[in-house]
């Protein structure tokens, strides 16, 4: 049985403001079980401009068993790190951060983090996303009047997925926005509120990710005005509309490209590495000549790709297309490479573009790999990143059959795939190690930024979850998707119960003959979006684990409005939770498990597995108390280094 442990994360809970200006000082509270330690001080810990900084905490009252502290932390930095100090009577310390309590000094990479840069839209928080691949989503009737492309391979909406090459990215299925159109309102039937399509400029292939053009939108989905018709459509059903963009690298048919390509002295040179005096052979995207690299020192480029009033970017979030931000393609590796690193200024320029155009769109910034060096608030506004979730999931409730797969050059393959990773098929995780490998990935995040971090079970560059899903663990993994901290990501499909075994055979055209068939999948999918939707503490609301071991998690999501506890488990679960943990009113929102008050005040859980469930609890209760802070302060460059600060000085009234 886990005892309480003090805790802090940055929610509404603990953080008073949530969009912090340079120099403001903040209210944050530290929450300790009652009776722990006891402690002979309190106090947080930043590190502005690389030099120790520290404020003391004052005990401010009591509610439900827990002692609050307070402490006013100043925002002297765009990304403001800090940690808690806890000092026991018998001399022990205590630090705790985004991975926890420790008795040894911690790392600021994984501090809390204030955030100063200008924060996301609040809707964000509420949204669950929806992905669309459009050559495979659906086909409108418009589309048998088109002529198949010179590069594409045609085929039958009923035909199997071709993964070998050329057929890989030339198999042409012929979906369009139309198509996409008609099947708006199975969206809203889901409860989904954000589409994501992925690149619908024309291109030479199937995935549109090497462009031909960013000016226009491919006369093979339907032009520009189907672009607004799905827009117009979508906004009247009460979803948002987000794009694909390729920041690192065009097609090798692109404009800019081709103007560059065998000649020297073009405009459009800059644009790209070309790596000889005749522009004849150039850097490209991990060597594929169809996918030649943008070199972002070129200004010429930052104006007409982000920065000028007729840019890519601007182009498409004004009317009449009036789209509600962009998912930026290898966002990682954008500006770099070897010694060059343009990667931060980029992601800076396109924030500040779409904070000129439309401050409510949003920036999400493809990191498949440790996100957490660009994640810091001063661009994307999340991510799509595998580690932090993703990875984890599938090594947790994965149960690999070894069914055989083809791969691009025809080869069998009967090794399951892991996200390209050469390790030999899926890692087998406990619950425990799925709670770690969580925690270590996120904990170099400001919890603004994570909130707006992708949660997929899968994408278009993945083979589907379901592929290798352990019998029984589907509902455990949406689940997952939809109560922990993040933004919700169903790929078009999922809801059917597609599967495929890699990034290619995972782009299946949508059955929609089938519906009737997979109207339980369906029905799973629209409850536990339903739930995510109806409870604002699963957006927004703080997080603590209450439980792990090998088989189950057991966590709650909290805010002062309400309280949601969840449990995972793969195997059977026996779980008692110690008193004071959590309220002991509950109600049953979701799942087949039981939950009983024990005889000492803790709670006890139990559920034959695999199960997936939920409860409402109340909200927390917090003091109202808080100390007084001071007026926000001059840049610290203009103050005399020798005078005491407001915070120093409101720490020292504090400690008196």
């Amino acid at each position: 049985m886990t005892p309480p442990v003090p805790h802090h994360d940055g929610s509404s809970l603990y953080v008073a403001n949530q969009e912090p200006a340079l120099g403001s000082a903040v209210h944050v509270r530290l929450r300790v079980p009652k009776g722990y330690g006891p402690l002979a001080a309190v106090r947080t810990r930043s590190n502005p401009d690389h030099e120790p900084e520290w404020t003391d905490a004052v005990r401010i009252g009591s509610a439900g068993g827990w002692d609050w502290w307070e402490a006013p932390v100043t925002v002297r930095n765009p990304r403001h790190g800090y940690r808690w100090m806890l000092q026991l009577v018998d001399g022990t310390v205590e630090w705790l951060n985004q991975t926890g309590l420790h008795r040894i000094e911690t790392l600021d990479a994984e501090d809390f983090a204030l955030v100063a840069y200008p924060a996301p839209p609040a809707w964000l928080h509420e949204a669950v996303l929806y992905q669309v691949f459009p050559d495979r989503f659906a086909r409108s009737a418009a589309a048998d009047d088109r002529p198949t492309p010179d590069w594409a391979i045609p085929a039958q909406w009923s035909d199997p997925v071709d993964p070998v090459m050329p057929a890989r990215s030339q198999q042409f299925y012929g979906g369009d926005l139309d198509g996409v159109i008609e099947h708006l309102d199975h969206l809203v039937e889901l409860g989904v509120n954000l589409l994501y399509l992925t690149p619908v400029f024309p291109a030479a292939s199937n995935h549109r990710y090497d462009a031909a053009s960013f000016d226009t939108v491919d006369p093979l989905l339907g032009g520009d005005e189907a672009y607004v018709r799905l827009i117009e459509a979508a906004h009247a059903r009460g979803i948002r509309v987000i794009g694909d963009l390729t920041s690192n690298h065009s097609g090798d048919t692109h404009e800019w490209f081709q103007a560059a390509f065998h000649n020297p002295g073009a405009p459009e040179e800059d644009f790209y590495y070309f790596t000889d005096a005749d522009n004849e052979e150039y850097v490209s995207w991990l060597g594929y000549a169809s996918l030649p690299k943008f070199d972002w020192s070129s200004p010429e480029l930052r104006e007409r790709f982000i920065e000028g009033e007729d840019s890519v970017v601007a182009k498409w979030l004004k009317p009449p297309f009036s789209a509600d931000g962009w998912r930026i393609d290898v966002a990682n590796m954008t500006g770099r490479l070897g010694e060059v690193d343009l990667n931060a200024e980029v992601r800076q320029l396109l924030r500040e573009t779409m904070l000129r155009l439309n401050p409510d769109a949003i920036l999400l910034g493809e990191s498949t790999n440790d996100a957490a060096s660009d994640l810091q608030g001063d661009g994307w506004h999340g991510a799509m990143t595998y580690p932090s979730f993703t990875r984890p999931l599938w090594g947790w409730l994965s149960e690999p059959t070894g069914t055989p797969y083809i791969e691009a050059d025809g080869s069998e393959q009967s090794q399951p795939w892991f996200f390209g990773q050469p390790i030999g098929g899926i890692p087998r995780y406990t619950a425990a190690q799925f709670v770690e490998a969580v925690t270590r990935f996120t904990a170099g995040i400001p919890w603004r930024v994570r909130l707006g971090n992708m949660q997929p079970l899968d994408t278009h560059d993945t083979g589907r979850f379901a592929t290798n899903a352990a019998p029984g663990t589907i509902p455990i993994a949406v689940g997952l998707s939809m109560t922990l901290p993040g933004l919700p990501v169903v790929f078009a499909g999922d809801e059917f119960g597609l599967t495929g075994a890699d990034g290619e055979l995972s782009r299946t055209p949508i059955p929609w003959d089938a519906r009737d068939a997979a109207a339980d999948r369906i029905a799973l999918y629209r409850d536990l979006i339903g739930l995510r939707r109806a409870h604002p503490a699963l957006g927004t609301g703080g997080l603590r684990w209450l439980h792990v071991d090998d088989e189950a998690v057991v966590f709650v999501r909290e805010s002062a409005e309400e309280s949601l506890l969840v449990l995972a488990t793969r195997g059977d679960a026996d779980v008692a939770l110690a008193p004071g943990l959590v309220a002991v009113e509950a109600e049953s929102l979701f799942g087949d498990a039981t939950l009983a008050a024990a005889a000492d005040g803790g709670l006890l859980l139990a559920a034959k597995g695999p199960a997936f469930a939920v409860w409402a609890l109340p909200g927390v209760s917090t003091p109202a108390t808080h100390i007084t802070l001071p007026a926000p302060e001059e840049p610290r460059g203009l103050v005399d280094a020798d005078a005491t600060t407001p915070a120093q000085e409101v720490a020292g009234d504090a400690a008196s």
